[in-house]
Parts: structure tokens; sequence; C-alpha cells
């Protein structure tokens, strides 16, 4: 699987924390991280945890990738902004059991963590607890195991409602303001990540007359 990492801006003083944990974990298990930044507080190309949302959009729906983690300093605006996108399923995740039961539940595609509230001692080992509840074994089996097969028609619904009630997300990247998108696809491994692993052409397309202009 490969799992996207996206750092927020007040928020990018821990990126090398939070990717350290990530890839102790997601490594190990076979699945590849791509970290999109930020990767340090002064970089050139920053994230709102509006872009984050925005580029959590472009990465699931490109096929760019599998899984997006991602966060800000309460982890709550980030998954807001990532539920706006169509296909998007964004958990927040505070704690492993939170972890355990997004992914056994819900089985989404993303989620966002509080980077800054109640980020204090031993923080690195809370980010692997919940990040070996994610990717260790097998998601979407139901908790408990008895309500599986009404979990499973439940996620189904609710893909069918976001489907419904979300435009396509080509139909998305047109009509956002273009120069919120355009610092959200700044990112300086952008490029390198994005283009060689996305699968919609037409985002792809897209992305890349963005990026030009």
């Amino acid at each position: 699987m490969k799992i996207a990492l996206i750092i927020e801006n007040s928020q990018a003083a821990k990126a090398s924390i939070v990717h350290d944990a990530l890839t102790a974990v997601a490594t190990p298990l076979g699945h590849t991280v791509h970290h999109y930044g930020m990767y340090t507080p002064e970089d050139k190309a920053s994230l709102t945890y509006v872009m984050n949302g925005l580029l959590a959009g472009i990465l699931i729906n490109s096929k760019a990738v599998d899984f997006v983690v991602t966060g800000c300093g309460t982890g709550m605006g980030t998954m807001l902004a990532a539920n706006s996108m169509p296909g998007v399923f964004c958990g927040l995740i505070i704690d492993p059991t939170d972890a355990f039961l997004f992914g056994q539940i819900n089985d989404g595609n993303a989620i966002a963590m509080p980077y800054a509230k109640g980020f204090g001692w031993a923080a690195e080992l809370n980010l692997q607890d919940c990040y070996r509840k994610l990717f260790d074994g097998e998601r979407g089996l139901g908790y408990p195991k008895e309500r599986a097969q009404i979990m499973v028609k439940n996620r189904g619904i609710l893909k069918e409602l976001k489907a419904a009630s979300c435009k396509d997300m080509l139909t998305v990247l047109k009509s956002v303001d273009q120069d919120l998108l355009k610092a959200a696809v700044a990112g300086e491994r952008f490029e390198e990540l994005f283009f060689a692993n996305a699968q919609d052409t037409a985002i792809a397309d897209y992305i890349r007359r963005v990026r030009a202009s």
C-alpha cells in the first residue's frame, strides 16, 4: 500500500517525528510512505489544513496513493477539509483505540491526527501504536465481529451518499480557487512523487497545467 504523509504548516517542526514514527511501522509491513511535506517550518511551499484536505482529495482520487496520513494542531480542521473532498473518508485519530475502530468499522482511506493538542511525552510511541492498529493486518473486518455485515452495508451506503452529494474531483479542481490549488501542489517533492504514481490521466494533466501556469 502507498501511504501519503501530509504535514500542515503550524506543525511542520514535528515533520521528522511523524515521518519516522510512520515509516518505523509501515515499512516493515511492506507499505511505502510518500512524504508530500511539509518537511520543515522554512519550506517555501506552506500547507494550511485546507490545502491538506485538497491535496488528500487529489492523491486519493488520482490513485497516486491508497491512504493519506495527515493532521494539524487538533486534527479537526484537516479532517473537515479532507471529508469535503469526493471519495475521501477521513477519521480523527487520537489514540490506538480510535485507529483500530476506524480501521475495522469505517475502513476509511485517510486519517487526521492532532500534532499539538495532547502531543507530549512519548507522543511518538502513541503515533506508532496508532499506525500499527491501522496498517498491521486486514481492515474492515468489523467490531464487534457479529456486526461486520451491517458495517459493510453501511459503508457502501455512505459511499453512495457521498458520491451523490459531491462533484467529481476534476470538477472540484476546476472550480476551486486556482491560487489555492497551485499552492497545495507546490511542494518540493510533489512532481517527483505524484506524476510517477497518479493513475488518473485527466487529474494528472490538469495538475500539470496548474503547476506550469
